[in-house]
């Protein structure tokens, strides 16, 4: 992350009496080579560096000191430059953020006061309790402080349809992530949140097409410079059939890195023909990793799926903790020997992620034609489809500021993407990935975001200004095919235009209803595998799943994904056991 955790040292605040041991133990056990234990005024607690190496992330400096989870660049510097200068740059509820980048959580103890916050868009989570007694990035390391716990149905339901909860929830009553809109002071009576704003753009910008491709070129320029700088050529960075990989091996290229490149997939896919074919054309090596060739046998997989649960912090993206190693080979690949890890995620803030008209909606309609991904025969009476709606709606509002069925117009629509979705799902990833190194995911830096959140939707539409911006950067790249039928050095193909359209045409009491239909033609899977016939899953779950049969119809389920998020759940109450009420 590195990791951090603080406690409050008050004897009366009813944490659990080795909640500081046993959140080193759980460090050691997510594999943290270290945890230096630490105080400030009424509050204990424990840093550790990156697992595998990478940039300084602890600064002490007489009495002050900084300690940072996460990735953190200050005025183009990164490790002891950048924690210096975050250190000077004076009170935390009044930072200058178009100097500062990154997914991070950061501790500021400076002239006797501690204060606690996270990025920009609160991407890197930092898991608190109701009374704001503990604060932890591992949330097994929360979850041992608190003597006990219990599942959230909404929280339950999100992570199992959806992913990951949204918003501030997790999948635990009375445990939330620190959002972007609060500032944690650290005192000796115990925590004082501080409110903060932080908004985008609201208006599309009138420019000329070279004047956006040029301002959007400086703005990536700047966050993967700083990182080039700071790395060279030790980067690993993906490259696929799709464009934000590619966007991203231009920008790093453009900075002048030679980046060690690999592709997923499994044989004949597009990702890995073109990404191979890439790499032939411009003489450049391309690894291919193909996960699902890891193998384990049947009497192994209990030990390999409590290793994965310890190493993942329980709840990974898409609740794989059910594979035979693959996932997590790959990012000791990534950070190997302390290298940086990049990702092409949240690129979509250059395209249209929703696929709605361009016209003015609401939450409540967002919430419908993109969370809806249920099934109400799947659930048992603890599940109300409109409640679980209206809160979801209810959530999105709040992330611009809105009521669920306000009105908002379309360029407000477009924050929820970063704000709402990317928070959600790749602040995860975010979280448990930069535990092992510094982590590059430029497309969810504030300063990329805001300029991209003034594009006009149109020009987001079948990727026309994410193509425009890649050929103008590094148009020999641009110029390679795609898994979408065409290059990026021209106009979309007729056939990826009209796929949009039609997906923009739709109703939302339409797309409300697509994953039901599409459940009730056949089975469903996704493409995160994993080992779940009876002989691999029976070995590690109670196979009547007697901690979600609360919440779920388990007969009913023909979704492999589905499936393998709530037995994830199942395997977490299962180790939980009677901290579980």
């Amino acid at each position: 992350m590195a990791g951090l955790f603080l406690r409050s040292a008050n004897a009366a605040a009813g944490l659990a009496p080795d909640a500081l041991d046993a959140a080193a133990a759980q460090f050691a056990r997510h594999g943290f080579p270290t945890a230096t234990p630490f105080a400030v005024a009424g509050w204990d607690g424990l840093h550790a560096p990156y697992i595998r190496g990478g940039p300084d992330t602890w600064l002490v400096r007489g009495d002050d000191r900084v300690a940072v989870a996460g990735t953190l660049v200050v005025d183009g510097r990164m490790g002891a430059e950048a924690l210096a200068l975050l250190l000077d740059a004076g009170d935390p509820t009044r930072l200058d953020w178009s100097r500062i980048g990154g997914q991070f959580v950061a501790l500021v103890h400076r002239a006797g006061r501690s204060f606690l916050f996270t990025d920009w868009f609160g991407a890197f989570q930092l898991f608190h309790d109701a009374d704001a007694r503990v604060f932890s990035t591992s949330l097994l390391a929360a979850l041992a402080a608190l003597p006990q716990v219990r599942f959230s149905a909404q929280g339950v339901y999100e992570f199992a349809f959806n992913v990951m909860p949204i918003g501030d929830d997790t999948v635990f009553e009375g445990l939330s992530t620190l959002g972007p809109d609060r500032i944690v002071e650290l005192t000796p009576d115990g925590a004082r949140f501080h409110p903060v704003t932080r908004s985008l753009p609201r208006d599309a910008a009138r420019l000329a097409m070279p004047e956006r491709i040029a301002r959007a070129r400086a703005r990536l320029s700047d966050i993967v410079g700083a990182h080039v700088a700071a790395f060279g050529d030790d980067i690993r960075c993906p490259l696929s059939g799709g464009i934000d990989s590619r966007l991203l091996y231009a920008a790093l290229r453009h900075e002048g890195a030679a980046p060690h490149l690999y592709v997923y997939g499994p044989p004949g896919s597009d990702d890995v023909t073109i990404a191979q074919a890439i790499g032939a054309g411009e003489g450049v090596a391309v690894e291919w990793i193909n996960k699902a060739l890891v193998t384990i046998a049947p009497d192994a997989f209990p030990a390999q799926v409590a290793a994965e649960f310890e190493a993942w912090d329980a709840l990974p993206t898409y609740g794989n903790i059910f594979d035979a190693g693959g996932h997590s080979a790959a990012c000791a690949k990534r950070h190997q020997d302390g290298a940086l890890a990049a990702s092409g995620g949240c690129g979509e803030i250059y395209r249209d992620f929703f696929y709605l008209p361009d016209r003015a909606t609401t939450a409540d309609a967002v919430a419908r034609t993109f969370f809806a991904r249920f099934l109400p025969a799947d659930t048992t009476d603890l599940f109300d489809a409109e409640a679980f709606i209206a809160r979801v709606a209810t959530k999105i509002g709040a992330a611009v500021g809105a009521a669920p069925r306000e009105r908002l117009d379309r360029q407000t629509v477009e924050h929820l993407y970063p704000k709402v979705r990317c928070r959600a799902l790749f602040g995860r990833e975010i979280s448990l990935e930069a535990r092992h190194g510094a982590y590059l995911m430029p497309f969810l830096d504030h300063r990329v975001v805001t300029e991209a959140m003034t594009l006009p939707v149109a020009m987001k539409q079948a990727g026309r200004f994410e193509a425009a911006l890649l050929a103008a950067i590094d148009p020999v790249l641009a110029a390679y095919p795609s898994a979408y039928g065409h290059d990026f050095a021209g106009a979309p193909s007729p056939r990826h235009r009209f796929q949009e359209w039609s997906s923009r045409i739709r109703p939302a009491w339409l797309r409300q209803r697509s994953y039901a239909i599409q459940r009730r033609m056949g089975a469903m899977a996704d493409e995160h595998g994993g080992l779940l016939s009876p002989d691999y899953l029976g070995r590690v779950i109670d196979l009547e799943y007697p901690a979600m049969r609360r919440f779920f119809h388990m007969e009913a389920i023909t979704d492999s994904g589905l499936l393998r998020r709530i037995a994830c759940l199942e395997y977490l109450a299962q180790r939980l056991g009677s901290r579980l009420r």
